[in-house]
């Protein structure tokens, strides 16, 4: 079983991407922005080291192998441990815009 987690962005304002790159980078992150365009689709994969995805704007919906599907909007970010086996997509009708935090072990 995954410890794949999410939190929910509650904060009124929209999300500033680079207060988000900043705060990532502290937590011993390495972070780069990226862009996927309406209707874009990831098959199943995993990645060799933890990551954690903060969407800045439009929506992914994310399949967790032995998890579940979530859709993660503006301002949502998620922690997915090393070799989680996981799908995406583009659920938005603009593109998804998010920072992708990979620590290297």
């Amino acid at each position: 079983m995954s410890d794949y987690q999410i939190i929910r962005w509650e904060n009124s304002e929209k999300p500033d991407s680079a207060k988000l790159r900043q705060q990532m980078k502290q937590e011993g992150y390495s972070v780069f922005q990226w862009s996927d365009s309406i209707g874009a689709i990831y098959s199943e994969h995993f990645h060799g080291n933890d990551q954690s995805h903060w969407i800045i704007s439009g929506s992914l919906e994310l399949t967790i192998k032995e998890v579940g599907t979530f859709i993660l909007n503006a301002g949502d970010r998620d922690f997915m441990p090393a070799k989680t086996y996981h799908s995406a997509r583009v659920v938005s009708d603009e593109p998804v815009v998010y920072l992708i935090g990979e620590k290297i072990s």
